[in-house]
């Protein structure tokens, strides 16, 4: 039976919060909505002091950020671009187009269509977070996506260098200085300026992630995320420092992000605690880090891998670092995780940052039931159907009319009729009742 040593914030607190922001986000896409371009300045003053006759970046804008990083910032972003590209290219590759004769004269297929304009927001109010350019706009652009957009707000009111260069040299179309919901919510609905999008993809704060899922339906996204999660699972293969480091190292995102300790070990368990207070007093993020460590992470100590595995697909993490004796143990077992880190030498910087795969990943347990965001995320895989020949469209004809007989569908049905009196020579009013049904 599993033991917590630590246990984090409550379902009701978590859940007043998000009512008071889904009340925020629900005023204001009606706003942009209505007002368009002067609700999207008037909320970029106000949340980002940022003010200006438009905000797509020029030309000359995008060069002076360029200009302003050194030889080496530029090789560094390109050689994470490259990871993220390549790994994509992979998967893309393996989305294959189908045709097939399924009955003699009955060809059926599919094609995989990229959709036709993608809106990425990436992050970075608090952080310029340029990694997400990488995630969203290369992968949109390797699944074949004409037209990507972007968005990501001012740092600390100016432009940042580092952002703009990773969506530029990612490959967007259009790039634009906003953030927050006045950046997903202009996206999605369209502005004077803004020409709408089809879909909208990449990671943010509570006030993004909720207006993604409001825009649900008008657009398409890429999946409902929350702040970032983080799951630990190790044995005494390890110790509380490498432990401490991987939950604190997610914890400092923000202080409502979940980092959480899963063991065998209750002396790791004990370590891991003593080590996160000691790393707290030196990590220059800990002010955020000791907030979302305090509220929302927990210890929990289990008996055996097996219950581990268990508690671990049930707490379905976005991110889940497995440092134990034997780490293939989980990729062969769990079922229920947004991206695995599998052993002690790597770690979920990596893939935030450089590795390759993508780090826009399942939050709040929705590993449940999706993956990440990957080319297929891009993707309309969309089916055709050809029949060649008058033989194969009586055939099925025939099959298609009696079922549309059981189902009452009488227009369906003719649909059929008609076909198999043209192209099968049957003198019948209605198929079914040829072979004698009522």
């Amino acid at each position: 039976m599993a033991r917590w040593l630590k246990h984090g914030a409550v379902a009701s607190a978590v859940a007043d919060q998000e009512r008071k922001v889904r009340e925020v986000v629900e005023a204001t896409l009606a706003d942009i909505d209505r007002r368009g371009d002067a609700a999207v300045r008037d909320l970029s003053v106000k949340f980002d002091a940022w003010d200006r006759d438009d905000y797509r970046l020029s030309q000359a804008e995008i060069d002076e950020c360029l200009n302003k990083l050194s030889k080496q910032d530029i090789t560094d972003i390109e050689f994470a671009q490259q990871q993220v590209r390549n790994f994509a290219r992979i998967q893309r590759e393996a989305l294959r187009d189908v045709e097939v004769e399924t009955l003699p004269g009955i060809m059926l297929g599919h094609k995989n269509v990229p959709v036709q304009a993608a809106g990425c927001y990436v992050p970075g109010g608090k952080y310029p977070l340029l990694a997400s350019a990488h995630m969203s706009v290369i992968t949109a652009k390797v699944a074949g996506v004409p037209r990507v957009v972007t968005c990501a707000p001012p740092y600390k009111g100016k432009l940042a260098p580092a952002i703009v260069a990773a969506q530029h040299l990612a490959g967007a179309d259009e790039i634009y200085a906003l953030g927050g919901i006045q950046a997903v919510g202009a996206m999605a609905l369209g502005t004077a300026s803004i020409a709408p999008v089809d879909m909208l993809v990449g990671p943010g704060n509570a006030f993004v992630a909720e207006a993604k899922r409001q825009l649900f339906g008008r657009v398409g996204i890429d999946l409902f995320a929350g702040p970032t999660e983080t799951l630990v699972i190790a044995d005494d293969s390890v110790d509380g420092e490498l432990c401490a480091t991987d939950l604190l190292g997610q914890a400092e995102h923000g202080p409502d992000s979940p980092a959480i300790l899963l063991t065998t070990s209750e002396k790791l368990a004990r370590d891991t605690l003593a080590e996160i207070e000691r790393l707290l007093t030196i990590l220059p993020t800990a002010e955020i880090a000791a907030k979302s460590w305090a509220v929302f992470g927990q210890v929990i100590v289990a008996d055996s891998e097996e219950e581990m595995v268990q508690i671990a697909d049930e707490i379905a993490s976005e991110h889940v670092q497995v440092m134990t004796r034997d780490p293939d143990y989980f990729l062969a077992n769990m079922t229920n995780y947004g991206a695995l880190f599998l052993g002690p030498r790597t770690n979920v910087a990596y893939g935030d940052k450089v590795i390759g795969t993508n780090h826009t990943l399942p939050t709040k347990r929705a590993a449940r039931y999706t993956g990440g965001l990957w080319v297929g995320k891009f993707l309309k895989t969309c089916t055709y159907q050809k029949v060649l020949t008058d033989e194969a469209s009586a055939m099925i004809g025939r099959y298609c009319s009696r079922l549309c007989d059981l189902e009452g569908f009488s227009g369906h049905g003719e649909q059929a009729n008609i076909r198999v009196r043209r192209y099968g020579g049957d003198n019948i009013a209605y198929a079914g009742r040829a072979e004698g049904r009522s």
